[in-house]
């Protein structure tokens, strides 16, 4: 029995706190881009799993802040 978790698509936005709508959500899935979606007969479903890998997919990496030694002044 698989333990996998699948969240709607009102789920998948209140796990993003509303900076993702269900619209948009909607609007990606006919685009087919944004986070990957099961779809079985009307119902939606977004895989955590899939959720956590487009996630990363999304991560901005920083460039680490460069410390000047001035201690041989």
């Amino acid at each position: 029995m698989s333990t996998e978790k699948y969240l709607t698509p009102d789920e998948v936005s209140e796990r993003y706190r509303g900076e993702i709508s269900v619209g948009t959500l909607r609007n990606w899935r006919s685009l087919r881009i944004g986070p990957s979606f099961i779809k079985i007969g009307k119902a939606i479903l977004y895989p955590s799993p899939e959720l956590d890998l487009w996630d990363q997919k999304n991560v901005v990496a920083c460039r680490s802040k460069k410390i000047v030694d001035n201690s041989s002044d």
